[in-house]
């Protein structure tokens, strides 16, 4: 089984060429990468209160924002999470709430060494 990308830094480098601006590229980089704890915890305090619509919300979130920046494995985690939330399955989020927590992690930790910190001089 081939393992989904944990960061695929092409998506990156299209939009900046998208944008013909790399500067704008790093700069979201980088609030996304700020961003991603507040933006976590968001969607964890949903799920614990079975908030089906601000879960829904964050998720989508999570997934889109995740998309954006190259974040592959967690936006295909973070789909997962919104089926369950769209399907009111609340009891089967905490295994998937981990998981994003560390692909989260684990992405903006790569966000930062392969893409961040080699454009930021």
């Amino acid at each position: 089984m081939n393992e989904v990308a944990l960061l695929n830094r092409d998506v990156l480098e299209k939009l900046a060429g998208e944008l013909n601006d790399p500067g704008l590229t790093l700069r979201f980089a980088m609030d996304y990468a700020r961003m991603w704890k507040p933006r976590y915890e968001g969607l964890s305090a949903a799920v614990r209160r079975r908030d089906t619509m601000a879960a829904l919300d964050a998720v989508i979130s999570v997934r889109t924002s995740a998309l954006m920046v190259g974040g592959l494995r967690l936006a295909r985690i973070a789909g997962k999470l919104e089926t369950v939330i769209r399907d009111g399955k609340f009891n089967r989020s905490p295994r998937l709430l981990n998981l994003i927590s560390a692909l989260g992690t684990a992405t903006v930790m790569e966000l930062q060494n392969s893409y961040i910190h080699a454009r930021h001089h």
